[in-house]
């Protein structure tokens, strides 16, 4: 990786040694600090198409980015197909950044008091929005459903008495009302906002359903032969892309005995690579402990059609109910 790269990207190596040798034209989709788009290009890659919602990433490529092959596109990677088409491979690094968790004005992380934001592409419906706004009903599901927040009925009773006094404005705010909901972090616990802001953020960003529609913008976008790599941070998203994976893909194509090798006609649009997740080895943990939760799947495109796929196949968390 180059000296200048302000973070290091999880699962980078075990990325590039299951998707080599790397060549083409790639979609970062998750373009972030630039990790995985140098990873790439260093690997082999010709060109690297960065794709980012966060106008932050963009400014801060401003002073490197030019002088490598990569072109930077203000998007959401749900929509990679719109901007690219007939690409090598994807990559796919989900969730919220480390340059965001640690940059206390975002509102991601409740370490640091800061605006209750939370907005990757920095407009929308923030945080504080949902939690000053919405009803109870709602809140809760939210924690629940993309939290897995068991105490969210309890957590959203008291968010809702407690705006009626004082709006939601900081990260520290919502944190400590839910410290006092639920009981104070032990120590060697994860803090008891966790899930509660994992929740939120998620939200606030529609992140599942960026998810599921980019996974099948990444179907129509790659080319035959071309490889879909993704890594996850939390079972929820780990599910989605393994179901996926599954519905779209099989560790092997049929084979018409009549036909020649070369012949051989795929029944699905993937043909699955990793056999199982791949997570961090015991060097990665150390240099990294954000990367203790993180596993990478991979699948190499076929010649087959793209298909479509329904939220509910892939058990996307469903907010209206019918789940």
């Amino acid at each position: 990786m180059a000296s200048d790269a302000p973070h290091v990207p999880v699962l980078l190596r075990p990325l590039l040694e299951a998707v080599a040798p790397v060549s083409g034209t790639w979609i970062d989709g998750t373009f972030g600090a630039g990790g995985y788009a140098r990873g790439l290009v260093e690997a082999g890659a010709a060109r690297v198409i960065g794709i980012d919602q966060d106008p932050q990433a963009h400014e801060m490529a401003e002073a490197w980015v030019k002088d490598w092959p990569i072109t930077l596109v203000r998007e959401n990677f749900s929509n990679m197909d719109k901007v690219a088409e007939a690409v090598d491979g994807v990559v796919l690094d989900l969730g919220v950044s480390s340059m965001q968790l640690d940059q206390a004005g975002r509102g991601f992380s409740f370490m640091k008091d800061g605006p209750l934001d939370m907005r990757m592409s920095q407009t929308g419906r923030s945080a504080a929005d949902i939690v000053n706004e919405a009803e109870e009903a709602e809140i809760a599901d939210i924690l629940y459903l993309y939290g897995e927040e068991r105490q969210s009925r309890r957590i959203a009773r008291r968010i809702v008495e407690a705006r009626k006094v004082e709006p939601f404005t900081t990260t520290l705010q919502l944190a400590e009302l839910i410290e006092r909901s639920i009981g104070r972090t032990k120590p060697g616990q994860a803090h008891a906002a966790t899930r509660s802001f994992q929740g939120l953020r998620i939200a606030v960003n529609d992140e599942y359903g960026a998810l599921w529609r980019g996974l099948m913008a990444a179907e129509r976008v790659l080319k035959p032969g071309g490889l879909l790599a993704v890594v996850t941070f939390h079972s929820i998203e780990d599910r989605m892309v393994k179901r996926f994976f599954q519905a779209h893909g099989d560790r092997k194509t049929h084979k018409n005995r009549y036909a020649r090798e070369e012949e051989a006609t795929p029944e699905t649009p993937f043909e699955i690579l990793t056999r199982k997740a791949v997570g961090p080895d015991a060097q990665e943990l150390k240099d990294n402990p954000r990367s203790r939760s993180a596993k990478l799947r991979v699948a190499r495109r076929t010649t087959m059609l793209a298909q479509d796929i329904a939220a509910a196949e892939l058990s996307m968390p469903d907010m209206t109910g019918g789940q």
